[in-house]
């Protein structure tokens, strides 16, 4: 039985709803408190027992890069300072075992098309895609409870949730018929569907695990609006051929590719932070009064 080792993160585009915060900073790394959003999603995929880390990166994103290197001189001067715990914290950034594994994707087509330039490292291997702008508070974490579904059903898995009828334009929509508690066979998945058109209100949010037959279906793909290659349409066309599953996983999501979403992530994350939950919830406080 294979088990799911490798993780995809697609980490190229231009976070255009951020600007001008990431004109000269990947939106990957906007932090949440004190630790960057590729930095939660490495760590959700690591909590699941992955050890390969491939980013699909591009020429802007460096500082994602230079995040997960060692980083000598700034671990030289806390370990001369006598600073362990924050030496302890740099060095857990990237811990022993843990490769990690970068791909340029030359132009932005597409979600699918990131998925395909892994394609070199993950071989004939299931593999996980992470989009890190889904920051999923889980426990356990929410890729750990897909490895769980995968090691069982050994098919590819979707992580769903229900979405307001009104927001399905921004979502891959599936049509399943439920197995177990939380987990349903996909009949069919559509790509941003209208209200009217949409076969459900079930949507995929940034959580998948994929059987390496996806591939193939993405080479086979014709591009779509703008010459993109869209993962959605590659995982309709697997359905012929595979069962695919959607899982509705148990966690709270906050949608940090919108600005609303960042800020709610950001203050649910301070409020149980060790260091600063007592005195921000105090603010908090004082502000509602």
């Amino acid at each position: 039985m294979q088990k799911v080792k490798k993780a995809v993160f697609p980490v190229a585009g231009l976070g255009t709803r951020f600007l001008p915060a990431t004109k000269a900073s990947p939106k990957e790394m906007l932090p949440i408190v004190d630790k960057p959003l590729i930095q939660y999603a490495v760590e959700e995929a690591m909590d699941a027992g992955i050890t390969d880390i491939i980013f699909i990166s591009s020429r802007t994103k460096r500082t994602v890069e230079d995040h997960f290197d060692k980083a000598y001189e700034l671990e030289t001067e806390l370990a001369a300072r006598g600073k362990n715990r924050v030496l302890d914290l740099v060095q857990s950034i990237r811990p022993a075992g843990v490769n990690f594994i970068y791909i340029r994707q030359a132009e932005a087509l597409g979600l699918g098309h990131a998925v395909l330039c892994a394609q070199p490292v993950v071989g004939n291997e299931p593999f996980a895609v992470i989009l890190a702008d889904d920051l999923i508070d889980g426990n356990p974490p929410v890729m750990k409870q897909m490895v769980d579904q995968y090691d069982y059903y050994q098919c590819s898995v979707l992580g769903v949730q229900q979405v307001a009828p009104e927001e399905t334009a921004s979502y891959g929509i599936v049509d399943a018929t439920p197995m177990a508690e939380r987990i349903s066979r996909v009949n069919a998945i559509v790509e941003k569907p209208k209200p009217e058109d949409a076969p459900s209100t079930l949507g995929v949010v940034g959580r998948y695990i994929l059987t390496p037959r996806i591939f193939h279906h993405i080479q086979n793909l014709k591009p779509g609006a703008g010459g993109e290659l869209q993962l959605t349409d590659a995982i309709a066309a697997l359905l012929k051929e595979q069962q695919v599953l959607a899982y509705a996983y148990d966690g709270i999501r906050y949608d940090c590719g919108s600005k609303l979403g960042y800020l709610q992530a950001t203050v649910e994350y301070a409020l149980k932070h060790s260091e600063v939950s007592e005195g921000f919830s105090a603010y908090l406080k004082s502000r509602v009064c």
